[in-house]
Formats: structure tokens, sequence, C-alpha cells
């Protein structure tokens, strides 16, 4: 990626914007929020790079547009269900909708539709900060971009020319290996009785949520809008997640508010169930989020796409039911206030990848293969086979057939983008960095 350098002024000038445009109105309504988020933003050019999905697609989009085009990209590989915010963390374990466990992409808040390659690009360049922070070479962390765009194509390859779904399956606890195994182990030694024990209380010989803890007690109108709310989100859920009435009698209502890098600002409420018995420890505790506008879609023009969705929240779950095969049976949307929410479960048995105890290169390698195989399976499950109709053909052949045509130039393309982007986003982190400590972000 040939980018101009720009003076760290007119760096600095050009990031304020972006981040204005992104989190102007949010960062008005709940300043702390964002001194909690650009403070965690600021520990490391990681972490920077996780909070500007919207920095990332700014550049990328200048790039395209310099370029008139880009590589792999044409009407068909341009317009695929994407992730939107595919960085090297944001896989991890989920509960799926037949109760097995599995390792995968996960954090769908960022989905969108656009070109496949913006995924790979954020992968990459994820991959080269890592990689610095771990003191890896260049060539070390060119090996580990060169591994995954591989097994990303070998994937994507198999997937195209006749490989059935059952014959490519999941990372499960049957097989997994190695770390991402690991990973699986530690979800299943989790319960839903400690998550709720971490969470709630009995008291009067039923459940309700715990005084403290981030929880809000929620006057009677805002608890009446939360739970009107809640009766819309249930029209929303496939008919195969409502077997036992019950399961949906509500216990008890919290607010919360998001602090985290990518939910600053965002209002919440964590509602408590019934579940499918009536035993205490089978209650389950679900999420109304405000579903957030999505970075990559300002940059993707076709009016098609953005109509195709009622609100933000209806766009989360089903770009997450198009990419996720066997989703979350819990995930639906509903609307509050005017915003679109995003609905689903707290899960007892989630665990993300950790890198911190990632760092033979050996290791990583393994890994990020892996990641490779889940990127090209995400990206294949989306597309005429998964119900819905924006994305009308087979994504995997779109995908296999416009690599084909220039075989050998993914894997440079990749590793030279991770190369020049991670350099970029460690001299914004920086920029960044005294812009914050100087008091140079407006509305904090």
């Amino acid at each position: 990626m040939s980018v101009p350098q720009l003076s760290d002024e007119h760096r600095g000038e050009e990031i304020l914007a972006v981040l204005d445009t992104a989190f102007g109105e949010l960062l008005a309504a709940d300043p702390a929020a964002f001194r909690v988020k650009f403070r965690k933003m600021a520990a490391s050019a990681f972490a920077f790079y996780r909070g500007t999905a919207s920095l990332f697609y700014h550049d990328l989009a200048a790039e395209h547009a310099g370029h008139g085009g880009e590589a792999y990209l044409d009407e068909r590989t341009s317009r695929v269900w994407i992730h939107g915010d595919l960085h090297a963390e944001n896989f991890g374990t989920y509960m799926d909708s037949n109760g097995r466990l599995v390792f995968n992409v996960n954090d769908f808040d960022e989905a969108y539709v656009g070109p496949f390659l913006w995924d790979l690009k954020r992968f990459a360049a994820s991959m080269a900060l890592i990689g610095y922070a771990k003191a890896l070479s260049d060539e070390q962390i060119t090996d580990l971009v060169s591994v995954y765009a591989a097994a990303y194509r070998e994937r994507i390859h198999a997937l195209a020319t006749g490989a059935k779904r059952d014959e490519v399956p999941p990372f499960t606890l049957d097989t997994a290996q190695g770390p991402l195994l690991d990973v699986l182990r530690v979800a299943r030694s989790l319960t839903r009785f400690s998550l709720l024990d971490s969470m709630t209380e009995i008291r009067d010989f039923e459940r309700r949520f715990a005084p403290g803890g981030g929880a809000l007690e929620l006057d009677a109108a805002t608890r009446y809008k939360v739970l009107a709310a809640f009766d819309g989100y249930l029209e929303t859920l496939p008919d195969s997640s409502l077997a036992r009435p019950d399961s949906y009698r509500v216990k008890d209502v919290v607010g919360r508010r998001g602090i985290g890098i990518g939910s600053a600002g965002l209002p919440s409420y964590n509602i408590l169930l019934e579940g499918h018995s009536d035993a205490l420890e089978n209650d389950v505790v679900i999420y109304v989020k405000q579903a957030q506008t999505p970075a990559v879609s300002r940059h993707i023009t076709d009016p098609a796409v953005r109509e195709y969705f009622l609100h933000e929240g209806h766009r989360t779950v089903i770009s997450q039911r198009a990419l996720q095969a066997h989703a979350d049976p819990w995930l639906g949307w509903t609307e509050l206030d005017g915003a679109g929410q995003l609905v689903a479960e707290v899960s007892p048995y989630a665990v993300d990848l950790d890198w911190s105890d990632l760092d033979d290169p050996e290791e990583m390698a393994l890994v990020v293969a892996d990641l490779g195989r889940a990127t090209a399976a995400m990206h294949a499950a989306a597309d005429d086979t998964s119900g819905e109709s924006l994305v009308p053909f087979s994504t995997e052949r779109a995908i296999d057939a416009a690599i084909a045509a220039d075989e050998d130039a993914l894997v440079p393309l990749l590793v030279d983008f991770a190369h020049d982007y991670g350099a970029r986003a460690r001299r914004d982190h920086q920029i960044f960095l005294d812009l914050f400590r100087n008091g140079r972000i407006p509305g904090l």
C-alpha cells in the first residue's frame, strides 16, 4: 500500500475529522465513556487499530479511489458479506443453535456488504501489529501473513470446487488442535451457573439482578420501554427458538453503559429470562444494545445495500446470520427510542482467542492458518444459500475465480499491505496519543 506521507499535523487533523464523523454524536452525549475508550486505545498501537475501523476504511477508500480500483475486486467480489472488523482478536468460541461449542469468527457489529479483500487486509495489518509488539522480525511477520493468505486461498478453492460443507467441518472439540482446542476446552469448563452467580442473586425464592457491578436500576418509564422493545424482539426470532413460551418470561431488567473499545457511549440493557426450565440455574441473560453504523458502510455507495436493512440492529443480525452458520438462537433485533437494537445472549461459553501467551512463531503460524480457513468458511457461508437475497450468487466461486486470474499476487499484496499499514498505524497511534494527552480531541 503506497500512501502519501502527510505531516503529523495534517494527519492529526485527518484523524480528528474521521473520529468526529464516527463518534461525534455519541461522544457529545457521553464524554466520560469516550475518555475510557480513548485511554484503552492509547495503551498500544494494536488497541488503537482495534478502535479505529473508521480510519482504516477511510484510508482504504482513498487508496481505492486513487488507483481506480483494487486487484481481485469486480462487480461480485466487491459485493459480498464481510465481517468489517476482522482483526486477529475477533475470533473465539460460542455455543451454536445445535448445542455445539464452535471456534470461529465473532463480534459482527461492523458486518456489511462490501469487498472481500478488505477483510483480508484488515486481518493482515492486525497481524503485523501483533507481530511487531512481540518483537518478531519483518521476515517472521511476512511468514505469518503468507500462511494466512495461503490457508484462505486453499479453503476458498476447496469450497468453490465441490467440497461439501460437511467435508470442511468447523473448529469444534472434535476437530480443533493446538491453541484453538485449548480455547474450546476453557469454554467447555465454564458454566451458566457461574455466569448467573456473577450477575444475579436469589431474593424471595426468585433470581434477580444483583446491585452494583455496573448494573443501573431503571425508572418505571424506561423499564416499560425496554419491555415493549423486548416484545418486538420476540417477533424477530426463528420459530425454532420459541419452543418453550416460559423461556421468555422476564424476571428482571437493568441498564448498563458501554465503556469498551467498541461500545463506548452506547446505551444497553440486560434482561433476565426464565430459561428452558423452572430450575433457577437455567435462567438466561440477554442484552439489548443500540447498534452502531458500521465503518465500512460510509464507503459503500450502493443504495440497494443500504435500503435492504430496516435499521442497524436489523443489519447486524441479518449479517451475523448470513456469516455464521447456526448462529446464537437468542439473536434478534428490535427498536428502542427510534434506534435499532441488537439482542443476543450474554453467553457463559464465550472465550476469545488470547494472543498474550502465543509467542512462538511456529505455533502462531498454526493458529493463523486456522484463522485463514475460518475466514474463508465465513465468506463462503454468506451467499445465495444463506437465505438472504442481497448476495444472490456463490461467493466462494466468485472469489476463487478472481484470485485464479492472478494466483501469485495475493500473498505479496497482503504482505506488502500488512507491513505498510502496520507502520502507518503505529505512527497514527503516536499522533493520536499526542492529540489526546494534549487535550486536542474536541468534547473531551
